[in-house]
């Protein structure tokens, strides 16, 4: 068969599809069915760039990955459990048998002489057989948006945000952590609970300032995602929104933390009763596949002043103490202190070493020191702010003077 009528006889197996038709929504499958339309040099270049604009030339790995993690009916009854209809199936299948040949197709099988060109090739295994295995085990991969990226935000209009994945989430390691082990440890355990079907307690992390409260939960994240944890950034400001998220990754068949950053509330604050009813357990309550995770520089989550303790509501200190005990409401709490000074030195060390930086020990003692003195006190972010400081010092030479505002945590400014 010429390329000519190979080309037609893809583009009418596709002119057919039913369950993978969504695919037409990416750029590069577009522009591959345009190439079927009319296998001609012009079509090759176009869909040739866009492939190329992803940052590969393997098609056959290109469209896989997409096929893969494409949202599509049979994927959706999968992952709620239910059973899929026989003619569905049946679609699913035949669909997937083209997309594989699809996948096969080269510049010569079109007639096409390159450049430009396109990798393309056939799996050891058919398609056919990992599409059934990874709708087996979707509680790890996901599928769609949650197949692609890990971490994810509320975002779009106020009255009707969707999840938006964020596209370069922070790459922190738990190995690149150091110090507050039992914190981390115990964060770390409590996800892997979740993640196992048990019940796994809300969080809340809690304490000073640039301890590391949010890098813990980040890190975990990071850590645990391979195995189907995902995580999702939520504002205070977005709290009344919580039921309607955790509604909607109810029926997910991954795992998520939805992670509340730097938490607090003032007196009667509208969003309190948002959270709480989700901590207490009522109609809101978060489902099984789903934990909260907080941090916190308060103990008690409420901002609370002398003024607020007085006032002519009758049954006042009932009032104070629900909203003082709201913290007592998440099932772990877990407290970062400020390091002592062996702590503190133990964390310089730590990152010191993972930059390849080698100072006399005297030496490092005494600029860690001193840079938490400005600093306002040690912390693990003090530390971090020193090692990127020395880091810099290092590699510019000594007729370098780089200066850190600790306080407002901007990057180093050099000159030479």
């Amino acid at each position: 068969m010429n390329g000519g009528g190979l080309a037609r006889d893809l583009k009418r197996c596709w002119n057919r599809f039913a369950v993978f038709r969504g695919l037409a929504a990416d750029p590069v499958f577009a522009r591959f069915i345009e190439l079927l339309t009319d296998p001609c040099p012009d079509a090759a270049g176009a869909f040739a760039a866009s492939l190329y604009a992803t940052g590969t030339d393997r098609w056959d790995q290109y469209l896989r990955g997409l096929v893969f993690s494409e949202e599509t009916p049979l994927v959706r009854l999968t992952a709620e459990g239910e059973a899929v209809p026989p003619l569905m199936s049946e679609a699913a299948d035949w669909e997937m048998g083209v997309l594989e040949a699809m996948g096969a197709l080269s510049p010569e099988d079109l007639g096409l002489s390159t450049p430009p060109g396109w990798e393309c090739g056939a799996s050891g295994q058919s398609w056919l057989l990992e599409y059934r295995e990874h709708l087996a085990s979707m509680e790890r991969h996901g599928f769609g948006i949650y197949a692609r990226h890990r971490a994810f935000r509320l975002a779009g209009p106020e009255e009707d945000p969707r999840l938006a994945p964020v596209s370069h989430p922070d790459a922190v390691s738990v190995a690149n952590l150091y110090g507050y082990e039992r914190q981390r440890a115990a964060v770390v355990e409590n996800t892997r609970m979740l993640l196992a079907g048990l019940p796994a307690a809300n969080v809340l992390l809690y304490g000073d300032a640039g301890t590391g409260k949010s890098a813990t939960v980040k890190a975990t994240a990071n850590l645990l995602a391979p195995e189907g944890l995902r995580l999702v950034e939520l504002t205070r400001t977005q709290l009344h929104l919580l039921p309607r998220l955790l509604d909607e990754l109810a029926h997910n068949p991954l795992r998520f933390v939805v992670f509340i950053d730097d938490l607090s509330f003032q007196d009667s604050d509208e969003d309190f009763s948002a959270l709480k009813a989700v901590l207490e357990g009522g109609v809101s309550a978060r489902a099984a596949n789903t934990a909260i995770y907080a941090t916190s520089n308060r103990r008690h989550l409420v901002r609370e002043t002398f003024s607020s303790r007085e006032g002519d509501e009758i049954h006042r200190q009932d009032t104070m103490q629900e909203t003082l005990s709201l913290s007592e409401r998440f099932g772990l709490r877990v407290r970062y202190d400020r390091p002592g000074r062996d702590d503190y030195l133990a964390i310089v060390k730590g990152l010191a070493g993972e930059r390849g930086l080698e100072l006399p020990e005297g030496q490092l003692a005494l600029e860690a020191e001193r840079f938490a003195t400005r600093a306002g006190g040690r912390s693990a972010r003090a530390a971090r702010q020193l090692v990127d400081r020395l880091y810099v010092d290092v590699h510019l030479g000594t007729n370098a003077r780089c200066m850190i505002d600790v306080q407002a945590g901007t990057v180093p400014v050099c000159t030479l």
